[in-house]
């Protein structure tokens, strides 16, 4: 009993299904940004051709990627290990932008980079609010 409650079976605490479809998200997120550190281009926006960017690119996809698989898990040591590795993909695309690897020569390439940057940034906040959800 917990202050006079009975818990009944089916009460126990269920993982968030917006955890799930942002999980998915970021896989496909992660995905995209491996194929776009390879090709230096999605959607009209580019990275530089050079072989720093290339690896840089591609591993941020892969932290992108690995964060949403470790959420699926539902390990609270997996949560928090998804969200330090979103702030290592937020840290990267910052020091993409200082090194100039991801040009800012247009609008809609520095909006591109940006909203991609906040979103990952709110995909970790939202994880971290989340927390008490994992096992």
């Amino acid at each position: 009993m917990v202050q006079g409650i009975e818990k009944k079976p089916g009460m126990e605490k269920r993982f968030p299904v917006g955890l799930i479809i942002v999980a998915v998200v970021m896989m496909l997120f992660g995905s995209a940004e491996v194929v776009t550190g390879y090709t230096h281009q999605f959607f009209g926006l580019t990275t530089a051709e050079l072989g720093p960017s290339t690896l840089l690119g591609m591993a941020l996809g892969l932290l992108y990627f690995a964060a949403g698989v470790l959420i699926l898990t539902k390990r609270r040591w997996a949560g928090i290990l998804a969200i330090v590795l979103l702030g290592g993909d937020v840290l990267g695309r910052i020091a993409m932008v200082a090194f100039g690897w991801y040009p800012l020569d247009s609008f809609r390439q520095t909006f591109g980079i940006v909203a991609g940057t906040a979103i990952a940034a709110f995909f970790a906040v939202y994880a971290s609010m989340k927390l008490k959800f994992f096992r």
